[in-house]
């Protein structure tokens, strides 16, 4: 009746088990064992290892001896089946005896763990992987517990056995052993818990960074027990300190020179700035929303459209940097200049995340180059019309040099007196035609010389209107119509006794050249154009052959009708004139259909 309680006991027991006898053969098993083997058939006095092939192997040769006083033997095995996929088991063995005391067999249990010993095995790979190890102080026995990887950090044999005294003497003498100390006093007196990264030295002297966690147990009050976590973190510390010390070299750098860092996040639409971003766009961090609509708000209407379009060209393109510059308005009116230049992140597909870059005010340095550009150009002018200057200068009074002396030794050597005076007369031109190249001359030098301390600013409608009152007279014998279409407010910057001379030469010379066919007719229009005033002075006479003559059209005595008074020296000092006062004139023209002047004059 017993043996069959017994029986009925192991068969309806919850776990997987079994009763061998001396040579492994089944007694006695539980209903959960033929379950776990998926068998159905009776399982009595079949051998247990060869039924069960994932058994360890040196179950096999247990007996009695292995035992010893021992009564159970614990053991955890890993077992690939055909599919590959691994499993893991835990077995427990006791053994029996007889109703005399003798060795009868093993009683063997096993249970799947496959799951719980995969989670203890990945953690105990991800700690050493990360380089965490564990520790353990038991207050009331006065003993510590370090895990594998805490002993490797500290640079200690895995035999080594530490104490508290020596744990805290492996931190580096000073701040840190002082810190750890007091941590450690906290956490027995209070249980306060800590998490700090402090440096140790190790047995071997080296100087290591950690990441120190620990709590206290407490029982009724008092702490017992001292547990945490030590991790190996003096790559990531040694480059963390790098890096501070490169980033506060590098806010210094962008702080001196007020260099902006800013940080747009399109998918959250989210825009950071740096401190040196808001006195680049001259707004106080109030009025700043932090979005990509704050900052195109701050744009120059005119270079809004740019700068959205060359993010359109970048995104497309699939660029990954970007250099541009554009204008931003200040709150106060203020246009500054800004360059930008920076960094676009994109996912796997091209479109753009994030955008990071820094900005600076460049005006200063673009209005001086704009300035050393005017000056160039304006040097550049000024040596060609020197050179031109000097060329007629060269060839004019060489031409009249060579006259005089040609007339003065026909004259030393003439007797006849009919002749003499011919030659006299002669001379007397040619001296009187010297004199005027001279003053010819000496007003250019003139227009060049008195420029820079005459400019006014001076009403462009008054100036013409008085042009043409003083030659109202020949405009009514000509027959001529004059149309000023010029807007009343409109200045200019100008010499007075220069503008009056320009617009004198142009009437006249549009007199002198009218057309034999039509009425002269006049038309004087004028339009502001930015910082400039355009001035078109249109006429519809005889015209100019510009092919011919477009590249003379303003050189000193060039003449293109034949007119009695044609000297071609008006058009030339026009030009030295306008070019003195910083303006331009160009010339347009059509034979038999008239000719148009464009002139440029500086506001005011």
């Amino acid at each position: 009746m017993e043996a069959i309680t017994n029986k009925f006991t192991i068969r309806q027991s919850p776990f997987s088990v079994a009763v061998l006898d001396s040579n492994g053969n089944i007694l006695n098993y539980s209903n959960r064992f033929a379950e776990a083997i998926d068998e159905q058939k009776d399982l009595t006095g079949q051998n247990y290892f060869t039924i069960v092939p994932h058994v360890p192997h040196a179950f096999k040769k247990i007996n009695k001896d292995n035992f010893g006083e021992e009564l159970t033997i614990t053991e955890v095995s890993r077992f690939i089946p055909l599919d590959g996929k691994p499993q893991w088991f835990e077995w427990k063995l006791s053994q029996w005896t007889g109703n005399e005391g003798q060795y009868g067999g093993i009683m063997i249990y096993f249970d799947e763990v496959t799951e719980s010993h995969r989670d203890k095995e990945l953690i105990a790979r991800a700690m050493d992987v990360a380089r965490i190890g564990g520790w353990e102080v038991d207050l009331v026995n006065n003993t510590i517990y370090w895990s594998k990887v805490t002993k490797e950090i500290h640079e200690v044999p895995q035999d080594y056995v530490p104490d508290l005294e020596k744990g805290i003497n492996f931190y580096k003498e000073g701040e840190d052993r002082d810190m750890i100390t007091a941590l450690v006093s906290e956490a027995i007196a209070n249980g306060t818990p800590w998490d700090t990264e402090l440096r140790i030295i190790t047995l071997k002297g080296n100087e290591v960074w950690v990441h120190a966690k620990g709590e206290a147990e407490l029982v009724n009050g008092k702490c017992v027990r001292l547990l945490g976590t030590f991790q190996d973190i003096d790559d990531r510390k040694r480059m963390e300190l790098k890096n501070h010390v490169v980033s506060e070299r590098l806010a210094i750098a962008t702080q001196a020179a007020n260099i902006g860092i800013w940080d747009l996040d399109l998918v959250k639409n989210k825009l950071i700035w740096s401190d040196e971003m808001y006195a680049i766009y001259g707004l106080d961090k109030s009025d700043f929303s932090g979005t990509n609509e704050a900052f195109e708000a701050a744009l120059h209407p005119e270079d809004r459209i740019m700068v959205q379009e060359e993010g359109a060209r970048l995104a497309m393109e699939g660029a990954l940097e970007f250099d541009t510059e554009f204008r931003v308005i200040w709150p106060n009116g203020q246009v500054r200049i800004i360059r930008s230049m920076g960094h676009i992140e994109r996912d796997e597909d091209g479109n753009t995340l994030k955008m990071v870059g820094a900005n600076w005010d460049v005006t200063e340095s673009r209005d001086a180059e704009k300035r050393l550009k005017d000056l160039l150009s304006i040097t550049t002018e000024q040596n060609e019309s020197l050179m031109n200057f000097a060329h007629i200068v060269s060839h004019n009074l060489r031409s009249h040099s060579s006259n005089l002396s040609m007339l003065t030794t026909f004259l030393d050597t003439e007797n006849e007196k009919g002749e003499r005076e011919r030659l006299m007369k002669m001379l007397l031109e040619a001296s009187e035609s010297l004199d005027e190249t001279v003053g010819h001359l000496t007003e250019v030098v003139q227009v060049k010389a008195e420029a820079s301390d005459k400019i006014k600013n001076i009403n462009l409608f008054n100036v013409l209107t008085a042009v043409k009152k003083n030659l109202s007279l020949m405009l009514e014998e000509e027959g001529a119509v004059c149309k000023i279409d010029v807007d009343k407010n409109i200045n200019i910057k100008a010499i007075p006794a220069y503008l009056d001379s320009i617009f004198l030469n142009l009437f006249t010379n549009s007199l002198k050249y009218k057309s034999t066919d039509r009425k002269l007719e006049l038309k004087i229009k004028a339009r502001n154009l930015g910082n400039k005033v355009l001035v078109c002075f249109q006429d519809n006479g005889q015209g100019i052959d510009l092919e011919r003559h477009g590249n003379k059209i303003f050189g000193m005595y060039k003449t293109f009708h034949k007119h009695k008074d044609a000297k071609g020296i008006g058009l030339f000092i026009t030009k030295n004139q306008i070019e003195a006062m910083q303006g331009k004139i160009e010339v347009e023209s059509a034979v038999n259909e008239g000719t148009t002047f464009h002139l440029t004059f500086k506001k005011p």
